[in-house]
């Protein structure tokens, strides 16, 4: 239920955001050594809450547990986010990963509704890669209901909850092991805070994801200048595990790949001769699901450490198909897929008398983004700080690390970045207790 927020806590929140407002520290007895531990990069990630940052986002966008994956896929489309809330009767499921998230009346307590996971497009697209045949029956394969496929993804296993007074530090720890969202209540039941809760039943929740934090963390760049100056490379933020798709991969073989190596998104690369068809190469010692597994693993990704990359193509890029057009456009190649996907967006994007296109776009949340600038890049001598702008301002997840020449050398995400930070500020936080206890 959307909520109002009084003057106070917009205040509050633009200070939590953009540092307006100074920290001020007290500390028992008023011992200098403690102020001092508790100053720096440590001290600003400390001192700020989750539900600070929650309170900026809109109202949780969710679907019934018997919705279909068509319905789900619209809505995905419809409220342009990357993933929703699937909301059950309270006392008949038990949640992903045996959570208990409740949503309660505010006046009375009752419990209105139990949300039992989260499903995004990578499970959807899981769903759709399962089938054997060629010829995917997509009309059947997106009529069953959303509940059965909540888990198709790593992430879908959990539903993850913070409590609001998590620090961003501790939120931290969470996203920089994968985990891309959480669940943020307003207002907890916990006496205590947790970081990360399983059980939890509160009046209103927000969507708080990794995106969120990484804007914070460019919104206070003065105060974390330190880190966000070293480079990516310095930082340990790229990682060199790169797969990637040839420009000529069909579309249903790139789902597959990506179902199967756990991605959410893949750079497109110049197919040399011989092989845009790799795929359709049969290892003949493999059999049945061997052999199946083998030519999406091996045929439709390949090691992209080297090669020029030209793309993106992403499960965001599936999401802005709609569902009526996606049965035809399987077959086609990625590279012809996101032509049709961009010109079909073009043709949709909604016009707003007097509106500013560049202010409208800067203003755009993180799960409202449709990645319409595909490739976006970094070098290894990039600094985070340049990374996390080119984030923020370009809306995307991931940045390809390339060299001069254009070619692959890594990839820089979201969780790498927030990883890096973490250990920055965990670091410099051990050498200021050194310096105060020497």
């Amino acid at each position: 239920m959307a909520q109002l927020r009084a003057p106070a806590d917009k205040q509050r929140q633009q200070e939590a955001l953009h540092g307006e407002k100074d920290d001020v520290v007290v500390v028992g007895g008023g011992s200098e050594s403690n102020k001092k531990a508790r100053a720096g990069l440590c001290g600003v990630l400390r001192e700020r809450k989750v539900v600070d940052l929650a309170r900026a986002k809109r109202r949780l966008v969710e679907v019934p547990y018997t919705a279909t994956l068509a319905h789900t896929a619209n809505a995905l489309l419809a409220a342009r986010v990357s993933a929703v809330a699937v909301a059950a009767p309270p006392g008949h499921w038990i949640g992903a990963g045996g959570s208990m998230i409740l949503e309660s009346d505010p006046a009375t307590g009752a419990v209105r509704k139990h949300y039992i996971g989260m499903v995004n497009m990578l499970d959807i697209l899981a769903h759709i890669a399962e089938a054997d045949d060629e010829a995917v029956d997509l009309d059947r394969r997106m009529a069953v209901p959303v509940s059965s496929v909540i888990g198709h993804s790593l992430e879908g296993l959990t539903l993850w909850t913070l409590h609001p007074n998590t620090s961003v530090l501790d939120c931290m720890e969470t996203f920089s092991k994968g985990v891309h969202r959480a669940l943020v209540p307003l207002e907890s039941s916990a006496d205590n805070v947790v970081a990360v809760e399983l059980v939890e039943s509160a009046p209103g929740y927000r969507m708080l994801t990794q995106m969120d934090v990484e804007r914070f963390l460019r919104a206070h760049g003065a105060e974390l200048k330190g880190v966000l100056s070293r480079t990516v490379r310095e930082l340990g933020a790229v990682s060199e595990a790169v797969f990637a798709v040839a420009s000529g991969a069909r579309v249903i073989d790139a789902i597959k790949a990506m179902r199967a190596a756990s991605l959410t998104a893949v750079p497109v690369v110049d197919a040399g001769v011989g092989e845009e068809t790799l795929q359709d190469v049969d290892p003949p010692l493999f059999q049945t699901e061997l052999r199946i597994l083998f030519r999406v693993l091996i045929h439709a990704l390949a090691a992209g450490v080297g090669k020029k990359a030209v793309g993106t193509f992403s499960a965001t890029d599936l999401r802005d198909c709609p569902v009526a057009r996606l049965q035809p456009w399987l077959g086609i190649s990625v590279t012809e897929f996101k032509r049709k996907v961009a010109e079909y967006r073009e043709s949709n994007k909604p016009v707003v008398p007097g509106a500013d296109a560049p202010a409208a776009a800067a203003a755009a949340t993180d799960e409202e983004q449709s990645n319409e600038q595909p490739l976006v890049t970094c070098f290894l001598e990039s600094t985070l700080g340049e990374a996390i702008e080119a984030a923020a301002t370009r809306h995307v997840h991931r940045l390809w690390a390339v060299d001069g020449e254009g070619l692959l050398r890594g990839v820089v995400s979201l969780t790498d970045v927030l990883r890096a930070v973490r250990e920055a500020a965990l670091g410099e936080d051990r050498e200021l207790h050194n310096i105060v206890s020497s």
